[in-house]
């Protein structure tokens, strides 16, 4: 295979992880009826996804629609010796090209690919049982990435965000979730207290995580379908999102530091939830 340069036809800026070029919604037909792209956006929007589980899970989901692939000579040897064939040529370049697209400290493996945005399904597509996490206005990329790797673990049935005030499904927060984001659906909304609205008319539990909630999460009653709905950190659950839920639980930890990185949080409610709710 030839080795050349890359050049996408839009030309992007130097980083791939700055909020204009982190992409969103470029419709592509066949998408189901009643299920939404995950952002609106220009015909020129795309996913960047890099790293070898990230790239390698998005080749593997017939989903995903490929824009461009670029791989170095290792990462090419790689997907013939794993059994992995990518739906379209890879442009096979060194790993400093690669490299130049993203910040310094990305690791990418020798892979990085411009794709569509996957297609989000609608409050009313989700299943009548399992759990369900919400993330009120969770904004770090590296944290919901981790959230999608854990709700991928427990076969959390989707996770809801806001349309605003949440970080976008490429970049930084693919390479975090490891292929989670081929696995787990994510619901966008407008307005996250009506969406908490409707999964209770769908007769879904809405617990919410308070640190200053009375009651202890693995003390509560828990059954399924069940939505678990965790707030930024520092900021917590906002008000309206708090007085929509059903109830409100913590995590009560035995030491003397009684918050967990948000991230921490959902991994520690979801083995509590599984097992109580099972």
């Amino acid at each position: 295979m030839r080795e050349k340069p890359w050049r996408s036809k839009s030309r992007p800026s130097k980083s791939w992880q700055s909020k204009s070029q982190q992409s969103g919604g470029h419709r592509r037909g066949g998408a189901p009826q009643g299920r939404r792209e995950r952002r609106q956006g220009g015909p020129d929007d795309a996913v960047i996804l890099y790293g070898w589980h990230t790239v390698a899970a998005a080749l593997a989901n017939p989903a995903r629609h490929f824009r461009r692939l670029l791989a170095t000579e290792n990462a090419v040897r790689r997907l013939a010796e794993e059994g992995i064939s990518p739906p379209l040529p890879p442009d096979m370049v060194r790993p400093d090209a690669i490299a130049a697209l993203l910040t310094p400290d990305a690791v990418h493996n020798g892979l990085l690919a411009e794709a569509d945005p996957l297609p989000s399904p609608g409050i009313e597509d989700l299943p009548a049982d399992g759990i369900v996490l919400v993330l009120d206005q969770i904004t770090d990329p590296h944290n919901v990435g981790a959230i999608l790797r854990t709700a991928a673990a427990f076969a959390v049935a989707a996770v809801v965000t806001t349309a605003r005030h949440s970080p976008e499904a490429t970049g930084v927060l693919a390479k975090s979730a490891s292929g989670a984001l081929e696995l787990v659906p994510i619901v966008i909304v407008q307005n996250l207290a009506r969406a908490l609205a409707e999964l209770k008319e769908r007769g879904i539990l809405v617990v919410g995580l308070d640190s200053n909630a009375p009651g202890d999460l693995a003390a509560v009653q828990l059954r399924r379908p069940l939505a678990l709905v965790l707030g930024a950190e520092g900021k917590g659950l906002r008000q309206l999102t708090g007085a929509t839920c059903d109830l409100l639980a913590r995590l009560d930890l035995p030491g003397a530091i009684k918050s967990l990185n948000v991230s921490n949080a959902a991994a520690l409610a979801l083995y509590i939830a599984d097992r109580a709710s099972a």
